[in-house]
């Protein structure tokens, strides 16, 4: 079955969820993805074969659009990758999106290690 997965990652943790897709890309590519758009960008050039549709980035309303997503049902898991030594001008929306993943029982891996158990668990399928 495939899931909607929303990605996003900070500046400093891009690398981070790019090198988190590259190890699982063979389980994403099954799913469609939706990721902030220069995440997206990030991804999408580390792992080509993991097609991913992007929103506005995450300053310019991009959080927000994922989070309508969450609250439309048309997101089966978050993996959000924040960046907590980084002030976000964008706080607000940052805690939107929490929010409402929250409220709406999304299941979230806030670190690789998290994501990476969710892909263990099957979440992902195999």
């Amino acid at each position: 079955m495939a899931l909607t997965l929303a990605l996003v990652a900070h500046d400093q943790k891009k690398p981070d969820m790019a090198e988190w897709v590259a190890r699982h890309h063979q389980e994403l590519r099954r799913h469609r993805i939706v990721s902030t758009a220069t995440t997206g960008r990030v991804v999408g050039e580390a792992c080509p074969d993991v097609p991913v549709q992007t929103v506005k980035s995450g300053p310019w309303g991009g959080d927000q659009q994922i989070g309508a997503l969450i609250a439309e049902g048309k997101i089966d898991a978050l993996i959000f990758f924040p960046d907590p030594l980084t002030p976000m001008p964008h706080d607000v929306d940052v805690k939107a999106l929490l929010r409402l993943a929250l409220v709406y029982d999304v299941p979230c891996a806030f670190n690789p290690a998290t994501a990476d158990l969710l892909v263990k668990a099957g979440l992902l399928g195999k």
